[in-house]
């Protein structure tokens, strides 16, 4: 890959802004991401993630056969981030790309955040029921490859555990629930886990062991990073299917999961539903993009068969079919 077309850093003292904007490759269409707010150690930390989060949105859009390619910005939370006036600044900022990049929601950036945004420029997705249904739609359609691939057909009666339970974890847990998996759910937020496992007669798994539970399919869905290598050498699951972006901490933990047999299908297809729903609507003009949401599913198929015939680790081989798309 190319280096990143533009990085844009951005600070705005009266609002206490502090954030990184990634314009990572255009050559398929304007650049996909979402808006994620967290707290980082340093300014370069969250530049980091920014980089690597925009370079998995190019790749996710390649393989999704979208017109569009990556880009991500990351805010820095903190104790003096007045939300309202940091996110009116940062909208500005989203319009005078007029397009370029193309953003939503993401890890703790709230509806109202996005809100704000939105009066400053039409570039903001928020939506954020369509793109989680559309995210565990996609997920659930990553997952039936892994119940074929695994010998079964469909989901149903297949345990299933879900880590996360926000936007995009719940919506995946009723996809799965919906598919008639045995759920399984995990979430530091013990309210909100036990309030959508009361809703979707799921069984409640303690954080700390959520990784390591016994069940048929893992689906992290909340934040990237979690499967290190010493976590896939622990994995009782059969198969890792998940919601959640950079999943995987290190190639390392890539190729521990095909040396175990793990069937693996990487977050970069299994997480693409959320932007399909978005860029098939704004940019594609698709009237309904759920087809290609449900195409997937079929995507999924063709990297686990050649997952097989060519040895090499899942997530390797999803790269390959990305640059594939993007011609080199």
């Amino acid at each position: 890959m190319t280096n990143p077309e533009r990085v844009i850093d951005i600070a705005h003292a009266p609002s206490g802004l502090r954030a990184c904007l990634v314009i990572d490759d255009t050559r398929l269409g304007p650049a996909a991401g979402g808006v994620r707010t967290q707290s980082y150690p340093s300014y370069e930390a969250a530049r980091d993630d920014a980089l690597a989060l925009a370079r998995t949105m190019t790749l996710k859009c390649a393989l999704a056969g979208l017109a569009a390619g990556g880009g991500k910005c990351v805010v820095l939370a903190h104790p003096g981030l007045k939300r309202e006036r940091a996110f009116t600044e940062l909208g500005r900022w989203v319009e005078d790309l007029g397009g370029l990049f193309r953003t939503a929601g993401d890890l703790g950036t709230t509806a109202r955040d996005l809100e704000v945004m939105a009066e400053q420029t039409p570039y903001v997705h928020r939506e954020l029921g369509e793109l989680g249904a559309a995210a565990g739609r996609g997920l659930v359609r990553c997952a039936e490859a892994c119940a074929e691939a695994l010998g079964g057909r469909g989901l149903r009666g297949l345990r299933v555990l879900v880590q996360g339970a926000g936007t995009i974890g719940g919506a995946a847990a009723r996809a799965f629930h919906a598919a008639g998996a045995e759920l399984w759910l995990s979430d530091l937020d013990a309210a909100r886990a036990h309030a959508l496992a009361a809703e979707l007669g799921a069984t409640i798994v303690a954080p700390e062991d959520a990784l390591r539970a016994d069940v048929d399919l893992l689906s992290p869905c909340a934040v990237g990073g979690v499967v290190t290598a010493a976590v896939a050498h622990e994995l009782r699951a059969r198969a890792l299917c998940g919601g959640a972006n950079n999943l995987l901490a290190d190639a390392e933990a890539d190729a521990v999961l095909l040396a175990r047999g793990i069937v693996h299908v990487p977050d970069l297809l299994a997480s693409a539903g959320a932007v399909i729903a978005g860029i098939g609507r704004t940019v594609m003009g698709l009237p309904d993009p759920m087809p290609l949401v449900d195409a997937l599913g079929a995507t999924a198929q063709k990297l686990l068969q050649r997952v097989r015939a060519s040895g090499k680790p899942a997530l390797a081989v999803a790269h390959e079919m990305a640059h594939e798309r993007l011609g080199h």
